[in-house]
């Protein structure tokens, strides 16, 4: 199963209001392990950058002036996608900036369905606790300590450590599989509280006969009172 942990720094928080993408990074998974593939890119937004989203990602005028533009890296950006899950945080509002790119340059949409929002599993997992990357990276003993200013290459692959440890740690797949199996039991009628029966057909004894002799001879040693002989 092939995976991409998206995050993306804009000018502000509204497309429609002219607001764009400034920074794309994106880590690729496969069967929830990191392949080494990344796709970053930086994109200049044809607009001022205003200053209180330069504090957060510090990426400026100057920086951005000779970087691409969308359209010009917007079919490598779907290239690597293709079909993948996105993993993203917060998913509602990159989802929002990529679809609003793309719907300019009249290129296919990324689908709703596509993504997986880790900020709804963490809220869902972790009800009322903070469920920023910074509270989940603390909460897992993830080391952010890179994490000076918002980058999308950095803050996707800490996602995508956040995103293992919010399906099951780094084994997900084992404990997305016991999942699966409790569910089949509870349609076949079973319960949380299930126990196996005993044994249609004993096992054989392990002793042999002669150790089952010596066993019987030294309990009879020990007399009437023998525990062994109350236990029996």
């Amino acid at each position: 199963m092939r995976e991409i942990v998206l995050d993306t720094e804009t000018t502000g928080f509204e497309p429609d209001q002219g607001d764009r993408i400034v920074e794309i990074g994106a880590v690729e998974l496969y069967n929830h392990m990191p392949t080494g593939r990344t796709f970053h890119q930086y994109i200049n937004p044809e607009r001022p950058m205003p200053q209180s989203a330069f504090e957060v990602h510090g990426l400026g005028d100057d920086f951005l002036r000779d970087k691409p533009v969308f359209a010009l890296i917007a079919q490598e950006f779907l290239d690597f996608v293709q079909d993948a899950k996105l993993v993203i945080h917060n998913a509602a509002f990159d989802m929002k900036f990529l679809n609003a790119e793309l719907g300019w340059l009249k290129m296919p949409q990324l689908p709703w369905e596509q993504a997986i929002d880790t900020l709804a599993i963490a809220r869902k997992k972790f009800p009322g606790s903070p469920a920023s990357l910074d509270a989940l990276c603390r909460r897992f003993a993830i080391d952010n300590g890179a994490r000076t200013l918002h980058g999308a290459l950095l803050d996707s692959e800490i996602l995508a450590e956040v995103y293992l440890e919010l399906i099951g740690g780094r084994q997900p797949d084992l404990v997305l599989a016991g999942s699966q199996d409790t569910s089949r039991d509870q349609k076949q009628g079973g319960s949380e509280n299930w126990r196996p029966g005993p044994r249609p057909t004993a096992l054989p004894p392990r002793l042999s006969q002669q150790e089952a002799a010596a066993h019987q001879a030294f309990v009879d040693k020990m007399g009437e009172g023998a525990l062994w002989k109350k236990l029996g």
